[in-house]
């Protein structure tokens, strides 16, 4: 059933599970990804912006969905990406996060020697 709290009922439903154990789309294309961010609305799992697709922001701007919580472990804040604000939300269908045995970043078998340097580059707007 959908959240009918602040007024999200079409943004959150707790009833969907999260689409996997890691980015939907980096492990599609063989990728990395430095955390991830679950879509509250449909499950969708990426990576945070901290990771150099940033799937999770890529989804909720083709899609609209407004509302992602942190799928990593032990942690469970919400961001509104209307607002540009951490929020509130309900708990949403288990799992809660990727499995805690996962590397992070990872997944460890595809990330690469320099990850960090990759990072710096995309961070400077050099990848």
């Amino acid at each position: 059933m959908a959240y009918e709290g602040n007024g999200a009922a079409a943004q959150i439903d707790t009833a969907v599970a999260p689409s996997g154990t890691g980015c939907l789309e980096c492990d599609r294309i063989g990728g990395w990804w430095v955390h991830l961010r679950r879509c509250a609305a449909c499950g969708h799992v990426g990576c945070c912006d901290s990771s150099l697709h940033r799937h999770a922001t890529a989804h909720a701007e083709a899609t609209g969905h407004r509302y992602i919580q942190s799928f990593e472990p032990g942690e469970d804040w919400w961001w509104d990406f209307a607002l540009g604000e951490a929020v509130q939300g309900p708990p949403l269908a288990p799992p809660t996060s990727h499995p805690a045995d996962q590397s992070v970043p990872g997944p460890a078998d595809r990330l690469p020697e320099d990850w960090e340097a990759q990072l710096d580059a995309a961070r400077r707007g050099g990848a």
